[in-house]
């Protein structure tokens, strides 16, 4: 059976207390698996304010509404509003996902900090975000976790060895066409990288004709034909789990009317033949609808 996986970013502390546990509700009845990825310390979205001043960044925000799906306070935190500590405050929302059967894993600790200066940053400073992650996680599901995925699709050369160094199964920090083994300048890291390899709701709304009433068929165009390896898609609790939840449902019910098993990443890796990835190298590249360089495998 085909696969679709489902990887599930939670950046902020309305996506994690609000939009997951409406994702939950969601996938359970339609009997779908996901891969829930969560930022595990302070919520400082107010500080992406800074963003206004790269080349995009306002005509990203005029594509959609940023103060609807992420609400005035979000905004503020970190700013003008002191930043709630995510992993401290929705510990208990993050474990009953783990116990309603869903995989999770690490998206950050500070997805702000992270997604903003990783990818000048050196190994020390790598290792002290990412270890700062790990050890929240630890923490808070009483096991160290198995999986990452890099918050804005950020990464350096230091990020991912660490993924091999951490003893991680795989990780989903990339965009790219299918999964591999992921080299950087050659390098070899023996962790499966699995991309996403679908772009997102908020990459596509309000582009070339693409609105809230067509963008679902859109998406659905893409994966009409299969594909050797199935896809990825990522979505956004703060998006998704909130005003695009009737989005996300027509997706779900035209994914299962094309014959897709909506799956978890785990599930996803388990039916790969790992011996027989090929490697691919990891670089920082633009990505259509997205503002400044992701990390992409190609």
């Amino acid at each position: 059976m085909k696969q679709l996986a489902l990887k599930i970013d939670v950046d902020t502390y309305r996506g994690t207390r609000e939009g997951v546990p409406r994702l939950v509700d969601v996938l359970q009845r339609y009997n779908a698996q996901a891969t829930f990825f969560f930022t595990l310390g302070p919520d400082h979205m107010g500080r992406a304010i800074k963003r206004v001043f790269r080349p995009g960044y306002l005509s990203k925000v005029s594509r959609m509404s940023v103060v609807e799906h992420y609400g005035i306070k979000t905004l503020l935190y970190g700013t003008l509003l002191p930043a709630p500590d995510i992993g401290r405050k929705c510990a208990d929302i993050m474990r009953s996902v783990r116990d309603a059967g869903f995989e999770t894993g690490v998206h950050c600790y500070d997805h702000i900090r992270w997604q903003d200066h990783v990818a000048d940053k050196d190994g020390l400073w790598t290792r002290r975000e990412l270890q700062r992650a790990v050890d929240r996680y630890t923490e808070i599901f009483g096991e160290k976790p198995h999986a990452h995925a890099a918050a804005g699709w950020q990464m350096n050369r230091h990020a991912l060895r660490m993924m091999q160094h951490l003893g991680f199964d795989y990780s989903s920090d990339s965009r790219g066409a299918q999964p591999c083994i992921p080299t950087w300048n050659a390098e070899i890291v023996n962790c499966p990288q699995l991309p996403t390899t679908l772009p997102t709701l908020d990459e596509l709304i309000n582009r070339d004709g693409i609105t809230l009433d067509n963008i679902a068929q859109h998406v659905l165009r893409m994966t009409k034909a299969e594909q050797p390896f199935g896809h990825v898609f990522t979505l956004h609790a703060e998006l998704e789990g909130g005003k695009w939840m009737p989005v996300f449902e027509q997706l779900l019910d035209g994914w299962q009317a094309q014959g897709y098993e909506l799956v978890s990443l785990r599930q996803y890796l388990a039916g790969l033949n790992l011996a027989a990835l090929p490697r691919k190298e990891m670089s920082l590249r633009e990505v259509e609808g997205r503002i400044g360089k992701l990390a992409v495998v190609a």
